[in-house]
């Protein structure tokens, strides 16, 4: 992705590896502060994703194959048994994000990789980790590729969360289509979900669409409806974090509301989604666990304070009750088509989504 830094535009992934180090942008200082945070052992990694350092289905996939790659090395330099330690290395990791079915594919291929290589186990996690980088990669560009047809010239596209480069190492997911159809010179305008509590449409989404020089304008989360039913909004696409055999889906905490409003107002309603984010073990919906996170990112908020500085303020009674779901679950009947590398999947979702992933009837 494209970033000005200092004046200067720069080239940067997300997230990337060299040799026992983990770089990757801090997206809890965006769009105030452009820093890396480098990450040497996996905890450290695991605490990134954990305090969201880095988030998005495909950027925690990558960041958890990553600290698998890192658990290699460190049981390499101490001498322990590396299955025994990339198997607790795992078990951290697992912990750290619920939902985000990416996290938990791109662990079980390293331990995978480390079981069928017994002669150098710690080479083939580490090529198995930097594999999976690079299939997210090309897995966004082709979604773009893909995406981009469904995109009418003088499209109002609405978008909730963040599912851009962000998201997935580069490109994104939801996002990638929308940056594809604006280098084709497409008249579009990105009408953007701030996305409450942690604001990641206002503070990620919106920041890419300015590095890429695409209209956009922030809305708050309430006023989606407002637009569709004056007939300003011609398509949705959002990315997800785990789509069910079916086809129901998780994602960011309002979706579900978004998807029944365009169902009501009649607007297509697209997901935006790789191989990777699919679960072939579960189902339906009701079998996602959803994270609960914690109170104070719905009591507090972030932002610079009128001397320019990152400020925390709290905008309720400190022991105000607080409910703070991060995801919620979208039925399947309310998807027009998801959007993945291979082309896009339509329904009867229950027969498209299983041959898409390669299983039997």
């Amino acid at each position: 992705m494209r970033v000005k830094v200092g004046g200067e535009v720069k080239e940067f992934r997300t997230i990337w590896r060299e040799g026992r180090l983990v770089h990757m942008i801090d997206q809890r200082k965006l769009p105030h502060k452009f820093e890396i945070v480098s990450t040497w052992r996996h905890e450290e990694t695991a605490e990134a994703i954990r305090s969201m350092i880095v988030r998005g289905a495909g950027a925690i996939g990558v960041a958890a194959a990553y600290g698998m790659a890192q658990a290699a090395l460190e049981a390499e330099e101490l001498k322990e048994d590396i299955r025994t330690y990339l198997e607790s290395a795992a078990t951290l990791l697992r912990r750290t994000r619920p939902t985000a079915v990416n996290l938990f594919h791109s662990i079980d291929r390293c331990l995978r990789a480390a079981e069928g290589h017994l002669e150098n186990p710690v080479m083939s996690v580490l090529s198995e980790a930097d594999a999976i980088a690079e299939e997210d990669l090309e897995a966004s560009r082709r979604i773009g590729e893909f995406g981009n047809p469904l995109i009418p010239d003088g499209a109002r596209i609405l978008t909730h969360c963040n599912a851009g480069a962000l998201a997935f190492i580069d490109y994104g997911t939801a996002l990638s289509p929308i940056r594809l159809a604006h280098q084709q010179g497409k008249r579009i305008l990105v009408l953007v979900d701030e996305t409450r509590p942690r604001l990641q449409g206002a503070m990620l989404t919106a920041w890419e669409l300015e590095q890429e020089g695409i209209p956009y304008a922030v809305i708050v989360d309430n006023a989606a409806g407002y637009y569709m039913r004056r007939g300003e909004v011609d398509m949705v696409i959002v990315g997800a974090d785990r789509v069910a055999l079916n086809g129901d889906f998780a994602n960011k905490i309002g979706t579900y509301e978004k998807a029944v409003l365009a169902a009501e107002n009649g607007i297509p309603f697209y997901v935006a989604a790789p191989k990777m984010t699919f679960d072939p073990n579960c189902k339906d919906g009701d079998h996602i666990e959803l994270e609960e996170r914690s109170e104070e990112e719905v009591r507090y908020i972030y932002g610079l304070n009128e001397v320019g500085e990152l400020s925390r303020i709290l905008i309720m009674g400190k022991d105000t009750p607080v409910r703070n779901p991060s995801f919620d679950i979208t039925p399947a009947r309310y998807v027009t088509g998801f959007i993945t590398e291979n082309g896009v999947l339509r329904p009867p979702y229950s027969e498209t989504i299983p041959r898409f992933l390669g299983l039997k009837g």
